[in-house]
């Protein structure tokens, strides 16, 4: 459940390397008209970034919520609550960005194909099969939910190549903390 006094007014983007892009999120449990309200937010702050997917520990909520619209547009939106996947297929590598690591790309391997298995915003099961880039972000934005980020999937040297620019993400993490 969600915290009934939760204000999505004050919910807002984090940045590596904040300590909640760590932690895995918790199921939603209870479909109340709060959850409808933090994904309108999460929504409308991804679309602010010209982001195309966003999950919940990016704005500060430990749930198991994701929005995504692989067109950067409003009424191609879908929400997942509670997404599973599975049946993976295939191997893509593709470059990758995060609205949480701003400035930093590089190319990811994923599955390029899997299976979603996610509640709607009213608590009703849907299934989809991604493909292409809607397997890339669903991978992506699910990985955010169990405490993961796309820099921890790189090879060594790209990893190297994001050193200076994490540091310095860490540096002013911590003097604004």
């Amino acid at each position: 459940m969600v915290s009934k006094s939760l204000d999505t007014n004050k919910l807002r983007l984090r940045q590596y390397p904040d300590p909640i892009l760590r932690s895995p999120a918790l199921p939603v449990e209870i479909f109340t008209p709060e959850v409808s309200a933090i994904a309108e937010k999460m929504t409308e702050i991804m679309l602010a970034n010209n982001g195309i997917g966003l999950a919940g520990p990016q704005v500060g909520i430990s749930r198991r919520i994701v929005v995504i619209s692989l067109s950067g547009k409003r009424e191609d939106v879908e929400v997942l609550i509670n997404p599973v996947l599975s049946n993976f297929q295939g191997i893509s590598e593709m470059e990758e960005g995060c609205l949480s690591l701003p400035g930093i790309r590089a190319t990811v391997r994923r599955s390029a194909a899997c299976t979603v298995k996610a509640l709607d915003i009213n608590g009703q099961e849907f299934v989809l099969d991604a493909v292409d880039l809607a397997a890339i972000v669903v991978q992506h934005e699910t990985d955010h939910l169990n405490g993961r980020l796309f820099i921890d999937r790189l090879n060594s040297l790209s990893r190297l190549s994001c050193r200076r620019a994490l540091k310095q993400m860490e540096q002013e993490f911590q003097e604004k903390n």
